[in-house]
Parts: C-alpha cells; sequence; structure tokens
C-alpha cells in the first residue's frame, strides 16, 4: 500500500479530519452536489442552463446489507423521477455502481440482486426518457459488471458501462462492447490494482487510453471519453474527427469541479460535455477513499483547488 494511502484512510473514519475538510469553505460543494437529491438537481439544472450535459451519481458503494441496496434503489427512482418533474430527461441522466445494489452480499446472492434493482433504475430511466450508465468499481468486480451488463442491454440497449485503460483486459472488452449504438465509458481508472492484471506507469495507461478509443471508433460504439487530461483530449478531438464522428456520436466526461475552464469551452465548441455530478451523505469517505486508492488523483484535487476561479 503506497505510503500515502493508510493516513488517508484513516481520515476517512476520523470525525475530526472530517470537520476540517467541512471547513474549508466551498470544498465540499466544489466537487458534491449536495446531500440530496434537491440539491443534485439545482446544480445539475445550472450545469444544463451553462450548455452541460450531465450524470448523477448517488453516492454510495460496497453494500452488504440488502435494505441498504434496497435503499439506494429507490433513491435512484426517486432521483429519476424528479429530473423528469424538471423536465431535463433530455440532457441529465445517471451513473449506477453496482456494488451499492447489493453486488457484494455476502450470501451469494449478489448479483441477482443488483440485477434486479439495476433493472428497476433501468426501466425508470427509460420511461423518463432517460438513460442509464453503470460505473466500472475495483479489479474484483470487473467479470461481474460486464455480465450484468449484458443481461441490462438485452432489454435496455442504451445502457452505458465504464471501462479502465489501466486494466490488461479492456482491450478485449472493448472489442466485445465496439458496436454501433454501444455507450461505452472510457476512463483511466482510479482504482489501484496489480501490476499482474494493470498497467502500472502513466504512459502505458495513456497509450493504452488511446488504443481502446481506436478499438471502440472502428466498432462504430458511442464512445464518452472520460478524462481531464489535456494532451489525451487533444488526440481524442483529432480522432474523433479523423473517424468522421460529429458531435453527439460521442461525447466529453469530466468529474464535476474539475477544469471548469476546459468543460465550458468544450461546451461552447459545440461538443457534447457531460458533467459527472455526485451527491449524497456519503460524500465524505467517497472522497477520501479516492485519494487512497490512487494518491495521483491528490494532485489532481490540489491542481484544480489553485485554478478554480
Amino acid at each position: 500500500m503506497p505510503l500515502l494511502c493508510r493516513p488517508l484512510l484513516a481520515a476517512a473514519r476520523s470525525e475530526a479530519a472530517r470537520g476540517l475538510v467541512e471547513s474549508v469553505p466551498g470544498l465540499v460543494g466544489r466537487y458534491v452536489a449536495g446531500a440530496d437529491v434537491a440539491d443534485a438537481l439545482e446544480v445539475a439544472a445550472g450545469l444544463v442552463e451553462a450548455g452541460m450535459a450531465v450524470t448523477v451519481d448517488v453516492l454510495g458503494e460496497d453494500t452488504r446489507d440488502r435494505s441498504a441496496a434496497e435503499a439506494a434503489s429507490l433513491e435512484y427512482l426517486t432521483l429519476l423521477d424528479r429530473i423528469r418533474a424538471r423536465d431535463l430527461t433530455r440532457d441529465v441522466e445517471v451513473s449506477v455502481k453496482l456494488s451499492a445494489l447489493g453486488l457484494g452480499l455476502r450470501d451469494g446472492t449478489g448479483p441477482r440482486v443488483a440485477l434486479e434493482h439495476a433493472r428497476r433504475i433501468c426501466r425508470a430511466a427509460h420511461n423518463a426518457g432517460t438513460t442509464v450508465t453503470v460505473d466500472m468499481e475495483d479489479h474484483t468486480t470487473t467479470e461481474a459488471t460486464l455480465d450484468l451488463v449484458r443481461e441490462l442491454r438485452q432489454d435496455f440497449p442504451a445502457t452505458g458501462v465504464a471501462v479502465q485503460s489501466q486494466l490488461l483486459r479492456t482491450e478485449r472488452d472493448c472489442r466485445a462492447l465496439a458496436m454501433p449504438g454501444s455507450r461505452v465509458r472510457l476512463c483511466k481508472g482510479a482504482y489501484d490494482a496489480p501490476a499482474a492484471i494493470a498497467h502500472r506507469r502513466r504512459v502505458d495507461v495513456d497509450r493504452a487510453f488511446l488504443r481502446c478509443l481506436r478499438i471502440l471508433l472502428e466498432g462504430g460504439a458511442t464512445p464518452m471519453i472520460a478524462s481531464h487530461d489535456p494532451t489525451i483530449l487533444g488526440i481524442c478531438e483529432v480522432l474523433v474527427d479523423r473517424y468522421g464522428l460529429r458531435p453527439g456520436e460521442y461525447e466529453f466526461q469530466m468529474l464535476h469541479g474539475v477544469r471548469t475552464d476546459e468543460q465550458r469551452r468544450l461546451a461552447e465548441t459545440g461538443e457534447t460535455m457531460r458533467v459527472y455530478l455526485p451527491y449524497g451523505e456519503q460524500w465524505y469517505g467517497y472522497l477520501m477513499r479516492r485519494l487512497a486508492e490512487r494518491p495521483q488523483n491528490l494532485a489532481l484535487l490540489a491542481r484544480s483547488l489553485v485554478s478554480h476561479r
């Protein structure tokens, strides 16, 4: 475990540390929409007004309790109902972590329970006129996540899925996903993974990202390019133009509060720029775990704070 991980994980369990983070003016609201659905919809509506698209994530993961999985599912149904009531479905979708829906239940029923909840959410999204993207999590859940997405796509073919270029398997996964109508969020990956199954050098992760993008483009998929890296973004803009894609046939995605100037630039040039917008009571543990999983994220956080205007 990298040296920075232990203190960050310890801080995630410390109420004193949470109080310190909350005391920094504007820090939490910079990255998290708020504690409840009303907060999230206000921020989402403002982003849409500014020309952005949005994907909303209800914070929470690694649920080991059936009642908590049910509560997460119901929260998504409420969120989708509110998105429809605010007439935001053209621009706002939702992102779902299967572990929040019970994928990891210890009694062995996790995949079935998570699939039932995910189907309910996908049905509600379809009825509301929007879509769902399934997040990718720790590498131990990759196979199960892709299996469940294949099941979901039988009834809800617009269901998107995230893949992580840091994993050695992802080029193969992209070949299986590269088909017309297949919505694939391509990111580098924020979870630590062992060298036996993952690229460890940044340059190798970047090269794999671009190879995966080419695979998706050649197969006619709809790539959702999730990166904050200026070099990667510049190359991606060239690639989608070379393959003849128009805005709407692909999109860019970035985290809420990170490189907001670049988000505005992309939106102003006519690109689909979708902001990943998390909300919920579990914001603190979520933030600290993200930093602990890959300490490089700490530098990203620091740079984004410095550049915030």
